[in-house]
């Protein structure tokens, strides 16, 4: 998963970032003001922003307005210094989908953060099953079966990005989009390495496949045939 946090605070932002990378395993691109902040938001595809509202250059609330303005519906977690009554109606009325009051504990944000990406995919249980395959997304523990799955860390970001699509095919450009910051450079093979470590660890010992190639389209998961083979047995 990408997050974009905007945060002018930068050592406030540096442990949200460390924590986020570290505890769950996302991508975070750090913008330090709101014109920054909003130019990313309108250029990259993100999972989630975690948004400031006391920021230079472009206010917060500013930023969330011309966002859901242009048509975006990415979860906003806003990061506010103020809890009043109005305060709050005001940004759930601008667009945000969620808040949390400085000064506030990290766990409680990362918790926060994972719910409305959850929801932004339809999943709102923490756990995802498919078939036989459960991810726990909290503790980050894969089983298929029983059996019990250690996965390299960005096995396990691909997978929960096809987890959290379940039946929809997933392009190689939104994969590396969607697991790398923006300083990545996306012209490698990674995709499919990651693919085939995942394939050989879930499928290759089960009858039922899991994770299919659709040819010149990206990636499915789903149980069953491959999108080739049930068009062959049509």
């Amino acid at each position: 998963m990408r997050v974009l946090l905007v945060e002018d605070e930068r050592r406030l932002a540096e442990n949200i970032a460390r924590s986020f990378r570290e505890s769950a395993g996302y991508a975070v691109d750090v913008a330090v003001d709101g014109a920054q902040g909003f130019y990313l938001a309108e250029s990259s595809a993100y999972d989630l922003i975690l948004l400031d509202l006391n920021l230079p250059k472009l206010d917060g609330h500013t930023l969330l307005v011309r966002y859901r303005q242009g048509g975006h519906a990415t979860p906003v977690l806003v990061l506010t210094a103020h809890e009043e009554k109005q305060s709050v109606i005001r940004l759930l009325n601008a667009g945000a989908d969620d808040y949390v009051a400085k000064p506030f504990d990290l766990g409680e944000l990362l918790a926060r953060a994972k719910a409305l990406i959850r929801r932004g995919t339809g999943q709102r249980a923490p756990v995802i099953s498919l078939a036989d395959l459960e991810m726990d997304t909290v503790e980050r523990i894969v089983r298929r079966g029983h059996q019990e799955i250690a996965l390299a860390p960005m096995e396990y970001r691909v997978l929960e990005y096809l987890a959290h699509r379940p039946r929809a095919v997933v392009s190689k450009t939104e994969l590396l989009e969607h697991l790398y910051d923006y300083n990545w450079e996306k012209f490698s093979n990674v995709i499919e390495v990651y693919i085939s470590g995942l394939r050989r660890k879930i499928d290759d010992s089960n009858a039922v496949k899991l994770i299919h190639t659709v040819r010149g389209h990206g990636y499915v998961l789903r149980p069953g045939a491959s999108v080739e083979e049930a068009r062959a047995a049509r």
